[in-house]
């Protein structure tokens, strides 16, 4: 029992997709309460601010399409998308996939330490993951 424990202590991966989740989730209920507000009064500054929030959050925003010719374009478009978070030892993502106008409709969010592979994390409340990390991630443009 004590080598698990000590296993799960060391993964330092865990640990940070669990702290930017958290911080994920604490933009997003900044979010919905400034949207209440602005819904409210018609005062965008606060939304603006946690949408902003939001914007500088990632290291990078990136979108990839289907397979097609060489030299064709990729008429489709793209189809699946990553939110970088940090890298290093640890590093944090979001990957998911997009629905033909562009918008997620799936997101999973994935951790890396140093010479591990990337591994996915479900917190307990898997709909819950998905009620925060869609509306976090439906704020980054992802079309062409």
């Amino acid at each position: 029992m004590a080598h698990a424990a000590k296993k799960q202590d060391d993964n330092h991966g865990l640990k940070e997709a669990v702290a930017q989740f958290e911080s994920i989730r604490e933009m997003v209920d900044d979010l919905n309460a400034a949207e209440a507000l602005r819904d409210q009064d018609d005062n965008s500054e606060a939304y603006e601010e946690a949408e902003q929030a939001i914007h500088d959050d990632p290291l990078s925003v990136m979108v990839r399409g289907s397979w097609h010719e060489p030299g064709k374009a990729d008429e489709e478009g793209p189809s699946e998308f990553e939110i970088l978070l940090c890298t290093g030892g640890p590093a944090v993502r979001i990957i998911g996939k997009l629905d033909e106008h562009c918008q997620p409709v799936k997101a999973i969010i994935q951790h890396q330490d140093w010479f591990k592979p990337w591994t996915d994390w479900q917190p307990s409340g898997a709909s819950d993951k998905q009620e925060i990390l869609l509306p976090y991630c439906r704020q980054f443009y992802f079309g062409d």
